[in-house]
């Protein structure tokens, strides 16, 4: 299993923006040092606590500074911006990074968002599905382009120049395109099925019960067999919000602090799930009553701290329970505190995921 790393960051509302800003940078730097093989960012325009506004320029501020990791967008909110702007900054970014760039996307799902670009009462789905097949149309043809959807008409008939290279949209280094990944968040999710019949990957996301997070696997399979590829269990990408100190103590009193960062994130996401009507991500099975779920057992099931035996103990346990996947993503959290922020990530590298392989390794050989 190879380590990756997913940030979301959900920060203090009252906390300086440019030191939130520097603390995502470092975490994505730090990433890379110690072999992160993937790190992707998420965005928002309208939220105070989710604030990075645009993955394409935070990951332009990584890209000189980092060496191997491969960045991702956790994702470009498609009907949000128009597509031949997204075609064009993703290639710029594509050649920034020499080819290290993951193409994330995805409808977007916060309803802020969506209200402010005028589509809250739209067909998002829509939106978004038009928008990623006129991307990829033009990146697969040469101007004037002449596409024309339910939601953007693109065309550079009128003003192209071809001798001079006026009118063209640039094309990103990886061809055809970088590799498409798109964020499973619902149950049973057919955006995966309909994303794997289209050679793309999942990544399940960290604020799934295990439940819905083995759920997964079954569409996955059934979009791969429609399109004829095989299903790889090492493309199936999950993140998981994982907190690990050197000892017992320090790792359950940061983890389940109230006023702590991992309290703090699943907080926030439970009251905009919750106000949006979407509360049964965090419930244990489908008929759940809603009144049953509580900020208290959404912790409880979803974050996993200790020490570096215990989390291998747990994720082993965890991957047990949904079956085998590639790559584990580290779900970033805000550094309240620096250092134990810090320690968490370094100890995952050098003594989780050593533990964790070698423990599924002797599960396999056990299998057998």
């Amino acid at each position: 299993m190879k380590l990756g790393f997913f940030t979301m960051p959900i920060h203090p509302v009252d906390k300086d923006w440019r030191l939130s800003l520097k603390e995502d940078r470092e975490a994505f730097l730090l990433a890379d040092e110690l072999g992160y093989t993937e790190g992707y960012v998420g965005e928002h325009t309208t939220d105070r606590a989710e604030n990075i506004t645009s993955c394409v320029a935070f990951i332009a501020w990584l890209a000189a500074a980092t060496r191997q990791i491969k960045l991702g967008t956790g994702t470009v909110n498609m009907p949000n911006a128009h597509p031949a702007a997204i075609a064009a900054e993703i290639a710029m970014l594509d050649h920034m990074l020499d080819g290290r760039l993951i193409f994330g996307i995805s409808p977007g799902g916060l309803l802020s968002d969506a209200e402010v670009f005028g589509n809250l009462d739209a067909d998002r789905n829509a939106m978004f599905l038009e928008a990623i097949n006129q991307v990829l149309q033009i990146w697969a043809s040469e101007p004037p382009y002449n596409l024309r959807g339910q939601f953007w008409n693109i065309s550079i008939q009128k003003t192209l120049i071809e001798d001079i290279g006026q009118g063209f949209i640039p094309r990103p280094l990886q061809r055809p395109h970088p590799p498409i990944v798109v964020t499973a968040v619902a149950p049973f999710s057919k955006g995966v099925t309909e994303a794997a019949a289209r050679g793309w990957d999942p990544i399940s996301a960290n604020f799934l019960m295990p439940a819905w997070v083995k759920s997964h696997w079954p569409k996955y399979v059934e979009g791969c067999e429609r399109a004829g590829r095989p299903a790889d269990p090492a493309n199936w990408r999950v993140a998981k919000s994982v907190f690990v100190a050197k000892d017992a103590a320090t790792a359950k009193a940061y983890a389940t602090d109230p006023n702590g960062p991992y309290v703090y994130y699943y907080r926030s996401l439970f009251t905009k799930l919750k106000r949006s009507g979407r509360v049964e991500l965090f419930k244990t099975r489908r008929d759940q009553p809603d009144d049953e779920v509580t900020l208290e057992s959404i912790c409880d099931k979803l974050i996993i701290h200790g020490t570096p035996e215990s989390v291998a103990d747990q994720l082993l346990a965890f991957q047990e329970e949904t079956g085998p996947f590639g790559t584990l993503l580290y779900a970033g959290k805000d550094w309240k505190d620096r250092e134990l922020g810090r320690q968490s990530m370094i100890l995952m590298a050098e003594q989780v995921m050593p533990r964790l392989n070698a423990g599924a390794s002797s599960d396999s050989k056990a299998a057998e």
